[in-house]
């Protein structure tokens, strides 16, 4: 299990000295944490993710190269034709690209809907389907992905909090969980857009930590 933190902004240095396993910048301009900064030098190893909304391939191209993003999570309503062409003028630039769809979720979602991005997407990202593209803050019914016929590895989103622990533990220890990929946090861990809660979140990867030493031994 990984953690990413996304909408980063004010504290990016702060929070990469935690070592979360990725960090989301948003470059979608309506957001209230729009990025348009510089980011400081971090830890090489942890991935930055750029997150796009229905952009033209050219932006995300120029965003790639800018910022030296690992990967690109996609949370509007791109095509599966879209993605990959995405998808291949990335390869011809850096193919170590990675590609992430998300899907908002509510109790009417179809998970047919992820079978033309199977091939063309390296993960999934789960969020809950609101009037924001994403960032709405409160979850969507976890159970709901008992249902989730594919094997791809995904990120669960949507209004994760510090106090969601207990709730998190009973979700990874059900079926549904197994290709549970990381957790994706934002607004709950924050004092305001772009300013995350450090202690918050240093408590939250030690949480994450003790269920991974857990597992590692249960195995």
């Amino acid at each position: 299990m990984k953690l990413k933190v996304c909408g980063m902004g004010v504290n990016v240095s702060e929070v990469a000295e935690l070592r979360p396993d990725y960090l989301g910048f948003i470059f979608w301009e309506p957001s209230a944490r729009f990025f348009d900064k510089t980011i400081p030098d971090i830890v090489k190893n942890i991935p930055k993710v750029g997150v796009f909304v229905d952009a033209s391939i050219s932006e995300i191209q120029s965003k790639v190269k800018s910022y030296d993003l690992q990967a690109i999570q996609l949370h509007g309503k791109e095509s599966p034709a879209y993605c990959a062409s995405l998808k291949e003028k990335l390869n011809e630039d850096q193919p170590l690209v990675k590609l992430i769809k998300v899907f908002s979720v509510n109790k009417d979602f179809d998970f047919d809907e992820l079978l033309p991005f199977e091939e063309l997407c390296d993960f999934f990202l789960f969020d809950t389907k609101g009037k924001l593209p994403g960032g709405n803050g409160y979850h969507f019914d976890w159970t709901m992905l008992k249902n989730y016929p594919s094997q791809k590895s995904f990120f669960l989103s949507g209004g994760i909090g510090p106090d969601d622990f207990d709730k998190i533990s009973e979700f990874l220890k059900s079926p549904q969980a197994e290709y549970c990929h990381a957790l994706d946090i934002n607004s709950k861990f924050e004092e305001q857009p772009g300013m995350k809660r450090i202690p918050e979140i240093k408590e939250f990867l030690k949480k994450i930590l003790s269920i991974n030493k857990k597992k590692n031994y249960e195995l």
